[in-house]
């Protein structure tokens, strides 16, 4: 690291920094003017609303614009370095054209590293906030929400394992109790045992599942045998905190937490992993993009033309809302068709990967 590299990284670090606070600012100015009548109806005061609320909403809104606000600023303060012919006069120093890359590329090896860590560990504890709030303050008292088309929202019907399938009717979070139960195992194509039950509880005592007037069927080549139960304990690989539908569980979860989530529910034979297969590929691929986003605001930034900072400004944010309508392109694809989550998740990195080469290689040097 030469003195010239150590000039080049404090600008983008510095200014990348301006960018992150300008556009929180804004954001949360923006936010707070649309829940205000939300916080208002929460009776909190401003110190609950900020530990309840914004400490989970700010690192939601970087992690979400991160690689914008890095983009935003290569663009910003390399053109002010080509507007006053800096540039120019590093490379006719006899500086290479890579050389002169180097810091752009340390940079956003740097931010891509704290991205990386961010969204898998750190973001999802803010998200945790941030969830918490809208469900108890927002959600909870909008009639739009929750709502189904004809579908009971605390039903469920999953395998716990390759051959047992169980459903549970009309679960209650709060008496971790359900008015329907029912288990089947089956062998190859046939059913070898059944058990229903009119009440599912969870036993604090044992903590086991509990059964009341329960029957159980084995299915046999001999035959049927029945046997009737007025209470049944069974262990039943199924906890009451698994029996929930959270539309944010997504965005809580560290990665560790939803790899595992999205393996437990491939055995039980859950649909509509998509999102979340999506959102797990998407945390690497986002801070990969980073680093993209550095190298292509530094080419497109770094020539020095007749529009100065304006016409690279124009050019990145195009270019940066391009970038962000391929990413929702691709996630509708992965979400509401067939297209694989992991190319969901990397195919606009692959495309601005070539445009960026394309840049690179027309870039005078």
């Amino acid at each position: 690291m030469k003195k010239i590299d150590w000039y080049i990284l404090k600008k983008f670090l510095v200014t990348f920094i301006f960018c992150l606070l300008l556009f929180t600012i804004v954001a949360v100015a923006v936010d707070s003017s649309e829940k205000t009548d939300d916080f208002v109806n929460a009776n909190l005061t401003t110190s609950e609303i900020i530990t309840k609320y914004y400490l989970g909403f700010v690192p939601f809104i970087w992690s979400l614009l991160f690689p914008l606000f890095v983009f935003i600023a290569v663009i910003f303060f390399s053109s002010r370095m080509a507007s006053r012919s800096e540039i120019i006069a590093i490379l006719a120093s006899g500086t290479s054209y890579n050389r002169f890359l180097r810091p752009y590329l340390i940079g956003g090896i740097l931010l891509s590293v704290l991205l990386w860590v961010g969204s898998r560990y750190w973001v999802p504890k803010a998200n945790t906030i941030r969830s918490e709030f809208q469900q108890n303050y927002i959600d909870k008292n909008d009639p739009t929400k929750n709502r189904f088309m004809g579908i009971c929202d605390r039903c469920f019907y999953l395998r716990t394992d390759t051959n047992t399938f169980v459903g549970i009717r009309d679960f209650d979070t709060s008496s971790k109790s359900a008015r329907g139960f029912f288990l089947e195992e089956v062998k190859g194509n046939k059913m070898i045992y059944n058990l229903r039950a009119e009440v599912l509880k969870w036993d604090t005592a044992v903590n086991k599942w509990k059964l009341i007037n329960a029957s159980e069927r084995y299915i046999d080549s001999l035959g049927e045998k029945l046997q009737l139960h007025d209470t049944l304990i069974i262990s039943l690989k199924v906890k009451p905190e698994e029996l929930r539908k959270d539309y944010y569980l997504k965005d809580k979860l560290t990665t560790p937490e939803l790899v595992a989530f999205i393996k437990q529910e491939e055995l039980r034979g859950t649909e509509g992993l998509n999102t979340l297969k999506v959102e797990r590929y998407r945390r690497t691929a986002t801070p990969a993009a980073v680093l993209l986003l550095t190298m292509i605001g530094a080419v497109i930034a770094s020539r020095k033309t007749r529009g100065g900072s304006g016409m690279h400004l124009a050019m990145g944010i195009t270019i940066a809302a391009l970038f962000i309508i391929a990413d929702r392109f691709s996630t509708v694809f992965a979400t509401k068709g067939n297209f694989h989550p992991l190319l969901a998740a990397w195919v606009p990195n692959i495309g601005f990967a070539i445009v960026a080469y394309w840049l690179y290689k027309r870039t005078p040097k």
